[in-house]
């Protein structure tokens, strides 16, 4: 199997997985943690490039999961996300990473926040290894095994 495939059907089963929790992921953390990690993983090779933000501004507006939250307030706190990281990544970084820490109580919603952060990277077909290095960061952060994710 291509990587590209496996790369989809990856992501395909991570949404399906997150579509099952769509219930229980409805709390303030897990919205400022998912956009906190949709924000790192586009800004993971230090530049944030036009196909990105498409690519987040997509997911926000199709993904169901995230269709518990206003749209126009979740882009506002993905923007927000991004401007820290790109006035200065390493600091903007410790910030970022403290929204994502906001999950850490529930683990459905770790794991959740994790999954998106995985479809992001993946969505252009290449889940590289600065955006899985992030993903890896974020698991650590949360207190998951970043083998529970392949990463």
């Amino acid at each position: 199997m291509a990587l590209w495939d496996r790369i989809k059907e990856s992501t395909s089963t991570l949404q399906t997985q997150l579509m099952a929790k769509k219930n229980d992921l409805k709390s303030g953390a897990f919205r400022d943690a998912s956009m906190a990690m949709c924000a790192l993983v586009a800004a993971a090779d230090g530049t944030i490039d036009p196909s990105e933000r498409r690519r987040v501004a997509q997911l926000i507006a199709t993904n169901e999961v995230l269709q518990n939250f206003d749209a126009m307030d979740l882009q506002r706190r993905f923007e927000e996300n991004l401007n820290k990281l790109t006035a200065d990544f390493d600091f903007g970084k410790v910030s970022v990473l403290q929204e994502i820490a906001k999950a850490k109580k529930k683990p459905a919603e770790a794991r959740a926040v994790i999954q998106i952060g995985i479809v992001i990277g993946g969505a252009d077909g290449d889940f590289d290894k600065t955006e899985q290095a992030v993903v890896r960061e974020a698991c650590f952060t949360l207190d998951l095994p970043p083998h529970e994710f392949d990463l």
